[in-house]
């Protein structure tokens, strides 16, 4: 567990938390303050030698981050790419993969998110295949011993949104890929939400592919992504297109990367990568589990403090244990109306419509919710602000 001492440092060391409460971790966390230091330190190193110079300069520090993001994820570092963000990281990869075929069904988490589900009902309308919910259990959560029960010749592809981002639910990710390992089917997890809030072992999980985002909960910089691809998968996958990185051309034509970096490109943000390598150094330090336990206990007091607001309906789904996302509405407040509001007291929350998870919105009958996500950052007496500022506005 994160001790007070260790959480008054942490929180020292995040400048943001001078500017108000912040409840949107899931949309975007807190740089800490080593970050940002190391964004401005090497923009001024480019500023006086060149971008090119200073990127070779620092060529070690880039290599251990890429060490740091596997031992992470428990990868190895030739199955660390790094991305723009999680929309690059992911659309790359299914645009790798061979086409589809008429009749081929794409299985996903009713929870999908609406980036991802875009791209595979575009790929469906194209060729054919059909795009299907993963079955639900009675909390909404995907369903993994119904799903081995739906496995045939024509699935070639499932995709689980982990942690959605409209609400609590910690969809059984190690289950689902059981049944992806034994019948063979490539298994790709959306884990935008999780990276930095619940611990990840890609072993464990036996996926193929996962993608995250860095700005989330593991605090980065907006503009990075981290994409694993197992080692084994990548033989099925052919990029889109390729650079002078990924592919570099010798007298025998362009030479593929054997690794996960044929996903990458010549062209980064370095300044926007040694801000994420210190975000995971961070949480490295801190233990995925200590931070964990932390959002857990917090959440549950916020989830049982909003509880008592007779004017708050709760729409979090899953028996099981919870993630820090908890979503909301105020009765007589659109979601996006209230999240301006708590804006003009320096009080920081999100707010979803339909496009971010459209099957499970839909299937709830949801037009929009408000949603607070906590970080181990967050202590009691934030919540219990937010809430009496949710009482004041009822």
């Amino acid at each position: 567990m994160i001790s007070h001492e260790q959480l008054a440092l942490l929180r020292a060391q995040t400048p943001g938390l001078d500017q108000g409460l912040h409840f949107n971790h899931a949309g975007a966390s807190l740089l800490p303050q080593a970050a940002l230091q190391a964004i401005q330190a090497h923009l001024q190193l480019e500023s006086r030698v060149g971008p090119m110079e200073a990127a070779l300069m620092v060529a070690d520090r880039l290599q251990a981050m890429r060490e740091d993001a596997a031992r992470l994820i428990n990868a190895g570092s030739e199955e660390i790419a790094f991305m723009t963000s999680g929309s690059s990281a992911f659309g790359s990869v299914f645009a790798a993969l061979p086409p589809f075929r008429q009749g081929e069904r794409i299985l996903v988490s009713r929870q999908e998110w609406g980036g991802n589900l875009a791209n595979y009902q575009r790929a469906a309308q194209a060729t054919g295949a059909v795009v299907e919910v993963m079955p639900c259990r009675t909390d909404g959560s995907v369903d993994a011993g119904a799903l081995a029960n739906c496995i045939d010749q024509r699935v070639r592809l499932i995709s689980l949104t982990w942690l959605p981002a409209n609400g609590g639910l910690i969809n059984d990710a190690v289950a689902v890929g059981k049944v992806a390992a034994a019948t063979g089917v490539p298994y790709i997890i959306d884990a935008g939400q999780a990276l930095g809030q619940v611990p990840v072992d890609v072993k464990a999980l036996q996926c193929d592919v996962l993608k995250s985002a860095g700005r989330k909960h593991l605090r980065g910089p907006r503009g990075t992504a981290l994409l694993y691809v197992r080692k084994a998968f990548l033989e099925h996958l052919q990029p889109a297109w390729v650079d002078v990185s990924s592919a570099p051309v010798s007298a025998d034509g362009p030479d593929l990367r054997s690794d996960a970096r044929r996903f990458e490109t010549s062209e980064n943000a370095v300044a926007l990568q040694l801000g994420l390598a210190e975000a995971i150094r961070l949480a490295l330090d801190i233990g995925a589990g200590n931070i964990t336990a932390a959002i857990t206990s917090l959440a549950t007091t916020a989830r049982q403090r909003l509880a008592r607001i007779p004017a708050i309906s709760l729409h979090d789904l899953g028996d099981g244990p919870q993630s820090g996302i908890i979503s909301f509405n105020l009765r007589g407040h659109d979601a996006m109306a209230l999240k301006n509001r708590l804006a003009q007291q320096r009080i920081y929350i999100g707010a979803n419509g339909v496009p971010y998870t459209p099957l499970d919105m839909q299937a709830r009958g949801l037009h929009s919710i408000a949603r607070v996500s906590l970080s181990y950052l967050n202590t009691l007496e934030d919540v219990e602000k937010l809430a009496q500022a949710l009482e004041g506005l009822a």
